[in-house]
């Protein structure tokens, strides 16, 4: 996967994951920021799909 990362002034990266819209992390440096966005692709890639009994899924038209 793409990823975007932005070193800011004050010494934090920011990025986020160009394919998986959600996963974005900031970190001190860009090492931790690229494992910080694995752990958030897991993370939703590893989310199930089809809702739970307390859950809902909805479908909104734009």
């Amino acid at each position: 996967m793409q990823y975007r990362a932005v070193k800011k002034n004050d010494g934090w990266w920011i990025g986020w994951l160009v394919d998986l819209p959600g996963v974005n992390a900031q970190e001190k440096t860009r090492k931790m920021l690229i494992e910080s966005l694995k752990i958030g692709a897991e993370d939703i890639l590893n989310t199930p799909v089809e809702p739970e009994d307390e859950e809902e899924l909805i479908k909104i038209e734009v």
